[in-house]
């Protein structure tokens, strides 16, 4: 109960105080964005189909072009391994739509691995 009549209780001295205080609110002034092309349509992305081998489930279908899905840099990179003469830099480049530099740069730095089986004999040395 005394606890309550002090909730309740009018203060004069606080009252002044709070009659003191003056509070002004502004919002920041809204910033235009340069170039105004929010309404206008943006470029779609050029994509292209994949070329899928016999892992054509595993894989996305649409690719934007000079981009290449794993299934390919897999394919790309085992036929270079293969037929180096045949599958060239020029040529990947070509038929994936792909920069030359680029596939420069993933033939000399991405190689695929290779399985090897040592013979039975040599197991035990192991």
């Amino acid at each position: 109960p005394e606890i309550q009549e002090e909730i309740y209780r009018r203060d004069d001295r606080l009252l002044t105080f709070l009659k003191d205080v003056y509070v002004e609110s502004r919002d920041p002034p809204v910033r235009v964005k340069d170039g105004g092309g929010e309404h206008l349509p943006c470029k779609q992305e050029e994509k292209r189909l994949t070329k899928l081998g016999h892992l054509g489930d595993l894989d996305v279908k649409k690719v934007p072009k000079g981009k290449i899905s794993i299934v390919e840099a897999l394919t790309l990179l085992n036929n270079h391994k293969l037929h180096p003469q045949i599958w060239t830099a020029e040529k990947i480049a070509v038929e994936y739509s792909l920069e030359l530099k680029e596939v420069n740069s993933l033939l000399e730095f991405f190689i695929p691995f290779a399985v090897q089986e040592f013979p039975k004999e040599t197991k035990k040395a192991i």
